[in-house]
């Protein structure tokens, strides 16, 4: 999480040094959580800062701010980092030092001055780290696995945006998982995959072959199903928008370029979703599938031989159509009548949205049955026979009929398999 901290009376991140004018006592034998998030100042100089407390107050403080506002750090407590713990898991810092922040003697407000504002806002446009040291796209997928689990920096174009996953993690916690494509002038298509809800809500608003992200700290993974290089945002990933460097501007230029050619087509766009059918050859039944998703890959893909044996479609409409933000594809209620994602453009605005299939479907062989597969989009739409605007133009006999042409036939079902992993967020339960 990216922030920045002002202004005249305040101490520059570069000048800090520790505090120990009183004493931090944990809430020993309470539940408490952890919040932590990174802010910049000038250039050269950010420095992580972190919070615990209970959960009313760690909430509260998640909700004050977003990516990219300037905000006011009141009286944090100045401690020495442990590098070795804290850069495993944060995003690594040139200072010595981390920021502590307490509900009982530290505040957070957002900055009000416009100038000050003004200013430090041109920051996030500078990578935290120096602009010609990153990895082409091309050179990682030459590297190939010799660069498994390395974390590297980035300079590439959003090629395109996929729609968010969500699931429930086995701890009961839910999550979601969103992947974009990126380019460069090596390689045409590579995959970034997102975890937490601030990196996600913040790409969405992001407009393919027109951004250029320098992405610091990203992991590199070898994708076994793939057979390919991934890469992932982690709580170490820092990620500037349109960087204003030499280097990112000469992308921008050549993303411009081919772009206006064509040879970038829209209907690559999917291509982080789907894969040619006739690709799938691989006969599943209900327990391999999950026996399967127990192991390391991310995603797999299969056929099986089952009956359908749940299909909602004489539910109410809001489980079989879901709406979305036309901007930047939120998942929204049309009963608030504006798009909630806190970092959209138009948020807050009164906009048009777009309906989609949502549903959730069961699937039954002799081994077993596959409870709620995600059933969506143009998928939905070409099973079904219908656009999701048609549907909801159907009477109820009329869903209670489409709902019986498929409930207990025997299908031929390509699926996706994403293996549900557990993910440790921002703001953690301890």
């Amino acid at each position: 999480k990216m922030a920045y901290a002002p202004l005249q009376n305040c101490v520059p991140i570069s000048d800090l040094s520790p505090n120990i004018a009183h004493q931090v006592r944990l809430y020993v034998g309470t539940e408490r959580f952890t919040f932590s998030f990174t802010v910049k100042d000038s250039p050269d100089h950010f420095i992580n800062v972190s919070s615990w407390g209970k959960e009313e107050y760690v909430q509260g403080l998640c909700s004050q701010f977003r990516i990219g506002d300037c905000v006011i750090i009141e009286n944090p407590l100045v401690v020495t980092k442990d590098p070795e713990k804290e850069d495993r898991f944060c995003p690594s810092t040139p200072s010595f030092y981390r920021l502590l922040v307490t509900e009982t003697h530290s505040a957070i407000r957002m900055c009000s001055d416009l100038e000050t504002e003004t200013k430090l806002l041109s920051l996030f446009h500078i990578p935290v780290k120096d602009s010609r040291d990153f990895y082409s796209l091309g050179d990682i997928t030459a590297n190939g696995q010799s660069l498994d689990g390395h974390f590297i920096n980035i300079l590439a174009v959003v090629r395109s945006i996929g729609e968010p996953k969500y699931f429930t993690t086995s701890d009961g916690r839910n999550g979601q998982r969103l992947e974009i494509r990126l380019f460069d002038e090596t390689l045409t298509s590579f995959p970034l995959i997102c975890w937490d809800q601030e990196t996600i809500q913040l790409v969405q608003t992001l407009t393919p072959l027109e951004t250029v992200l320098f992405i610091v700290d990203a992991r590199i993974n070898f994708d076994t199903f793939r057979n390919s290089m991934v890469a992932r945002a982690t709580s170490k990933t820092i990620i500037t928008i349109d960087p204003d460097t030499t280097e990112a501007n000469q992308l921008f230029s050549h993303a411009k370029e081919i772009s206006e050619r064509g040879q970038l087509h829209e209907q690559d766009a999917e291509l982080s979703e789907n894969v040619p059918l006739e690709s799938i050859t691989d006969v599943l039944t209900v327990k391999q599938i999950k026996a399967k998703a127990q192991e390391n890959s991310d995603t797999f893909h299969g056929v099986i031989y089952s009956f359908i044996t749940t299909l909602g479609l004489d539910s109410s409409i809001s489980k079989v159509i879901c709406s979305r933000c036309a901007k930047c594809r939120f998942r929204v209620s049309v009963d608030i009548g504006t798009c909630t994602n806190t970092v959209c453009p138009n948020q807050g605005q009164p906009q048009d949205f777009t309906a989609d299939f949502d549903l959730w479907v069961d699937i039954t062989d002799h081994t077993g049955t596959l409870k709620a597969c995600n059933l969506s989009g143009t998928v939905a739409e070409k099973i079904l026979g219908c656009t999701s605007e048609e549907f909801m133009c159907l009477s109820e006999p009329q869903r209670m009929a489409m709902k019986w042409r498929f409930l207990l036939e025997r299908c031929k079902i390509y699926l996706k398999g994403v293996r549900v992993r557990v993910i440790h967020s921002n703001c953690d339960k301890m």
